[in-house]
């Protein structure tokens, strides 16, 4: 019986422990949740700033950057008019998963669509 409550202590004092995140995340979400829910909250210059500097953070601790940061600082270098820089993000995203690359030359093709559209060029 005594074996049986020592087993059950280390199995729920394991399931208590913290495990840190695969992925580092910073302001990410919260950047998404203000633009899409308070608007004028989180304009592109921020994001781009926030997200730029999430993406240092997590190199310089040995993170692995969460996937879609890239490909959202991509889409806001597109919004302000900097397609090299979107495109540069976008080709970070692709190359850190590859699974999202059908997604990610879709969003650029669109976005220099809109570009050209706005008279602005590659």
């Amino acid at each position: 019986m005594l074996r049986v409550a020592l087993f059950a202590a280390v199995i729920l004092l394991a399931a208590c422990e913290s495990t840190s995140s695969l992925y580092y995340w910073g302001d990410y979400e919260q950047l998404v949740y203000d633009m899409y829910n308070r608007p004028g909250k989180a304009p592109p210059e921020l994001q781009i700033d926030k997200l730029s500097a999430d993406i240092e953070r997590a190199r310089n601790r040995g993170k692995k950057i969460a996937p879609g940061i890239h490909a959202h600082l991509g889409l806001m270098y597109a919004s302000v008019g900097n397609m090299a820089a979107a495109e540069a993000a976008f080709t970070n995203e692709k190359t850190l998963y590859p699974e999202s690359a059908v997604l990610l030359d879709g969003m650029l093709q669109r976005a220099y669509e809109a570009s050209q559209k706005k008279g602005t060029s590659r």
